[in-house]
């Protein structure tokens, strides 16, 4: 095996299926941007495995980007942690499948909650999707290793929606550097903007 031109292959795969997923951005993801923005709480992402490793990244961007988040894992949610989920909160159900067991278990209590469900998945007639008030899916062909097994192209293309949409939420709150500053100051991005100032 040649393991450049394989790595490339991976990588090729990966920008491919991202190219798709922006080119067929549709009116759900407008819909889901208005409703966080009109939000009363926070942000809140759920998941397990690589897609909860994704959640957790994606909450650190949106609060550094101005938008209150928070990732709750959904295993440690069904042994107490759902009492950080509040009505006014929106919830990101993350679950490529759509089916993940401890992600559909949470339902029933964020029902009675009251909280905003999106649906987070690749599979936009699944339980989940169903289940929830909004779904924000995508499409791909295969993951990126041989077996198309591992969560490669699939977890890619979650972060990448997910940075959109923390983006583009930042920038309509009109969020500016001073502001990413007070939630940033350490580091060398710190020192940068503090040179800035």
């Amino acid at each position: 095996m040649d393991i450049l031109e394989r790595a490339k292959e991976v990588i090729s795969t990966e920008q491919q299926a991202l190219q798709f997923v922006s080119e067929n951005l549709s009116d759900d993801f407008l819909k889901i941007v208005q409703t966080v923005q009109k939000r009363q709480g926070k942000v809140v992402f759920t998941g397990v495995g690589k897609s909860g490793h994704i959640g957790t990244k994606l909450a650190a961007t949106f609060s550094s980007l101005g938008v209150t988040s928070i990732f709750v894992h959904s295993t440690e949610a069904l042994h107490g942690d759902l009492g950080m989920i509040n009505l006014e909160d929106i919830v990101f159900m993350m679950s490529n499948s759509g089916g993940t067991a401890e992600v559909l278990a949470m339902i029933p209590s964020l029902n009675k909650i009251g909280c905003t469900k999106i649906a987070f998945t690749s599979q936009p007639e699944s339980a989940l999707a169903k289940a929830c008030e909004l779904t924000l899916s995508y499409q791909y062909e295969t993951e990126a290793d041989r077996l198309n097994l591992a969560p490669t192209t699939s977890a890619i293309i979650m972060l990448s929606l997910g940075d959109s949409l923390g983006v583009a939420l930042s920038e309509s709150l009109q969020f500016e550097r001073e502001d990413f500053h007070l939630y940033h100051p350490g580091g060398a991005l710190g020192a940068q903007l503090e040179s800035d100032d």
